[in-house]
């Protein structure tokens, strides 16, 4: 399913080559950038995906090492997956289930007790389908405070999620969510409101 992404304002991935190399193949990013990215991946591999459910300390502290901005009392679960933690904000209490994803080229934003609920996937980047370069383009994107990403739930490119928002069940975002409203369905839409609620500590999964 294509849709318009033109009214976002986006970053262009695209590194110069030769005419002769092949558009398609070349890097998007550059080699600092892609060797900080292996190290990122070694160090999960090795000592973020291997911790015992139960430290999110820990977690919270190898994020933190690799720049990302934690708030206190969040919860990322070992088999959740930052693309890259220097491009990441959260404020307190927020929740990465295990299997969740965040792909970040371009920052991405998390508000207080925002969660995503497993297998959801939070996508900050697509290709410029009508370049002949076929350029990526990465989006800062902004989840709201007590919003909710619901199981197998997709938020798109350049998509941001309003404050206290629901996206149900393998849905997939496509335009903005507004606060307080609970969405569904593919592509998804408004279906009821939902009433404002606030809490403390950090949310379950």
């Amino acid at each position: 399913m294509a849709f318009s992404t033109d009214r976002r304002k986006s970053t262009v991935h695209n590194i110069a080559s030769s005419a002769l190399q092949n558009p398609y193949h070349r890097a998007s990013f550059s080699r600092k950038n892609r060797l900080a990215r292996l190290v990122w991946q070694i160090v999960y591999v090795l000592l973020y995906r291997t911790s015992p459910r139960p430290m999110f300390a820990w977690r919270g502290l190898l994020l933190r090492a690799f720049g990302a901005q934690i708030g206190s009392g969040c919860h990322f679960y070992p088999a959740g997956k930052i693309w890259a933690p220097w491009n990441l904000t959260c404020e307190d209490c927020c929740t990465l289930a295990d299997g969740a994803e965040i792909y970040n080229p371009s920052r991405i934003h998390l508000g207080s007790h925002c969660i995503l609920s497993q297998y959801a996937f939070v996508c900050g980047a697509t290709h410029d389908y009508n370049h002949p370069d076929f350029p990526m383009l990465s989006y800062q994107m902004h989840l709201g405070a007590y919003s909710w990403i619901c199981a197998r739930a997709s938020v798109s490119p350049g998509v941001n999620v309003g404050a206290g928002a629901v996206l149900g069940l393998g849905s997939v975002a496509t335009q903005d969510m507004e606060p307080w409203t609970v969405y569904s369905g593919v592509p998804a839409v408004a279906i009821k409101p939902r009433a404002k609620t606030v809490t403390s500590g950090p949310p379950q999964e």
